[in-house]
């Protein structure tokens, strides 16, 4: 249940940096924030796949790149959900997905799967001189 907790607060953080930074993207409230966090992760975990699914062989064709847009429709669709959250248009869901993404890519770099935080100390020995 932590790990769930963290990874919506990860995600609801990536949601307010592409608010701040972003004109395009307006949220009224950080309880619609907070709603729109939960919602994109619903969707992400029922809808995504089944179109990442359909779209396949386009994603293959672009190499990847056509997950971006699917991620863009993602967050379009939250924001459709969702009175309090707008989206000016679809560059700025491809844009505020990108922040989303990058925001949570780098957040569960610190993250475990329980919800700890994680840190990786390396210690280097040196082998002494002969």
């Amino acid at each position: 249940m932590p790990g769930f907790l963290v990874r919506w607060l990860i995600v609801a953080a990536g949601l307010w940096v592409a608010g701040a930074v972003l004109p395009g993207v307006a949220f009224h409230g950080t309880g619609t924030l907070l709603v729109a966090a939960l919602l994109l992760g619903i969707v992400n975990a029922v809808v995504r796949p089944l179109v990442v699914l359909f779209t396949l062989p386009l994603t293959v064709l672009t190499l990847g790149l056509f997950l971006w847009v699917i991620n863009a429709a993602m967050l379009g669709l939250v924001a459709a959900m969702l009175d309090g959250f707008q989206l000016a248009g679809f560059g700025s869901a491809l844009l505020g997905s990108a922040l989303v993404s990058l925001t949570s890519w780098v957040a569960a770099r610190y993250v475990g799967p329980r919800g700890n935080f994680e840190v990786m100390v390396v210690e280097e020995r040196h082998r002494p001189a002969d």
